[in-house]
């Protein structure tokens, strides 16, 4: 055998991530995640019934409004799809933007001529630049690979308020497991506490004006107001690719060049601070989404992975660095920094895992995107049931 990691033997996902789990057959948890949200959310006729269910549901209780769901966009393939497949399909939305300060001047090109195109109302929230610099600042000192937290955070709270605002019950997101795979929480973990815990400790202060989501609030917005966050594009066939040449001939959409660059921080995230910090090559993700999906095999998952996983861009380093106002010295020593993880802040996590139960619970009844039950609380095994239910 050789000295390499333990790679799953149905996808590219390997023992680099600390909480990965092989069966007897050597195929990890997130495949499992994966099988289990196939059960969920079928494609062929049953799919196509569900898809036009769910969507005379969207229309009922949007009945009298302006608006009938919120869909948030980025200038990317995904949410741009999103917004162009609800408009197809009858829907209302109302397009909601965050604007973090870090927009590529494609993305900003693609969310107006989206919206302009298919007659879609947009509403942009602009977060105060100091304010959200000194949040990503922490971030970067924590030493953890969270740090683009503070924006998924955002998103989702600004989404959620908005529907809240206009009485709305459906935000409509553009995650499709299908295309991006399995995020798993040694990559990728949030939560409001550890937000603020992040930014008191690296900061002096928690206090923040960037929307954050606390746990009460969201148990509010999910069980108090039954607004749900529905993955839209789960139900239905979708390919990136082939959604990216739909929306260049619908709606004008320019490709920016990567995965994810919509955003130059992403950008910089993810071709420079994970691979280089944390050793995180996020193209596993979506190669394994595809190998699952059937799209690709792993034979030619592993070919592209041999490669060099991103190509160099000092400029983008250098820009981002003078764009946070970090010295070279502080930058230095930000990539220097020991690595740590969520387990070394205070998080929900402890509270999460004892409240499994509940969580299953609202993941059946459509309350918990069941991704986010499976990622956080459960990872299902051999033999047993699909614990967020059909």
């Amino acid at each position: 055998m050789g000295s390499g990691p333990r790679v799953c033997s149905r996808c590219v996902y390997d023992d680099t991530i600390p909480s990965i789990i092989f069966d007897a057959d050597g195929v990890c948890q997130f495949c499992k995640i994966h099988d289990a949200m196939e059960r969920r959310y079928p494609l062929g006729e049953e799919g196509a019934a569900r898809l036009a269910a769910l969507v005379a549901r969207i229309k009922a209780a949007g009945r009298g409004r302006d608006y009938d769901c919120v869909v948030g966009v980025s200038g990317g393939v995904d949410s741009t799809y999103t917004l162009y497949q609800a408009v197809r399909l009858g829907l209302r939305p109302l397009a909601v933007h965050f604007d973090n300060g870090w927009n590529s001047e494609i993305a900003v090109h693609n969310i107006e001529n989206a919206t302009r195109t298919l007659g879609v109302t947009l509403e942009t929230h602009v977060a105060d630049w100091d304010d959200f610099r000194r949040l990503q600042i922490s971030f970067l000192r924590a030493s953890t690979s969270d740090a683009e937290i503070p924006t998924d955070m955002a998103i989702s709270a600004v989404l959620l308020k908005t529907a809240a605002k206009l009485g709305l019950r459906y935000v409509l997101s553009g995650h499709s497991f299908r295309a991006e795979g399995i995020v798993p929480r040694d990559w990728t973990y949030f939560d409001g506490r550890y937000i603020r815990a992040v930014h008191k400790q690296f900061s002096g202060s928690a206090r923040t004006g960037i929307p954050n989501l606390s746990l009460p609030t969201l148990v509010w917005y999910m069980f108090g107001r039954r607004i749900q966050l529905l993955p839209f594009l789960n139900f239905m066939e979708y390919d990136k690719k082939s959604a990216a040449a739909v929306i260049a001939r619908e709606v004008g959409w320019q490709d920016y060049g990567g995965h994810h660059h919509e955003s130059v921080y992403t950008h910089f995230f993810q071709s420079y601070l994970l691979p280089r910090k944390f050793g995180i090559d996020k193209r596993k993700l979506g190669l394994s989404a595809r190998i699952r999906s059937g799209r690709i095999t792993r034979e030619e998952a592993l070919a592209v992975l041999a490669g060099s996983p991103y190509p160099e861009n000092p400029d983008i380093v250098e820009y981002t660095r003078r764009k946070l106002e970090l010295s070279e010295e502080e930058f230095a020593a930000i990539m220097a920094a020991p690595v740590k993880t969520f387990h070394d802040y205070p998080t929900h996590f402890p509270l999460l895992r004892a409240l499994r139960g509940p969580l299953a619970l609202g993941a059946r009844l459509g309350v918990v995107p069941p991704v986010l039950y499976y990622k956080y609380v459960h990872a299902p095994q051999d033999g047993e049931a699909d614990a967020a239910g059909r």
